[in-house]
């Protein structure tokens, strides 16, 4: 069922996803500061390109340069980003089909706020990265 999900997901909204993902994460590593954060967007547009049988996790090891990145992150691509997957959660639920897709883009909205601190692993080991 993952994989079917998945599929339904790249063509509709996934593929989108992942190029504006992609394109913050290039504008990012254009300055040396800038490169975690760009390396934040390749990881989160990765799986917002595939994201059916992936949970995201806090990281243990994570402490005060997350929370102080995540802050910057917001200001210079998570709202942009974040706001994207809430359009498209929106024009996802108004069909009965896409009410699963829609819920997952909700799903990455606080991923694409705040990611740095987080990690992504399959749905059948989410403990095994703590």
């Amino acid at each position: 069922m993952n994989t079917i999900l998945n599929i339904i997901w790249l063509i509709l909204c996934g593929l989108w996803m992942f190029l504006g993902y992609v394109l913050a994460g290039v504008l990012l590593c254009i300055t040396i500061i800038g490169v975690p954060f760009g390396l934040a967007a390749f990881r989160i547009g990765v799986y917002a390109l595939w994201p059916f049988g992936y949970t995201v996790v806090d990281r243990r090891d994570a402490g005060a340069p997350s929370c102080v990145g995540n802050v910057l992150w917001l200001v210079l691509a998570g709202w942009w980003l974040a706001l994207g997957h809430i359009v498209t959660g929106v024009a996802l639920c108004i069909t009965i089909i896409g009410i699963p897709l829609g819920l997952a883009n909700f799903k990455l909205v606080p991923v694409s706020l705040l990611p740095l601190g987080k990690e992504i692993v399959p749905t059948d080991q989410p403990f095994a990265a703590r």
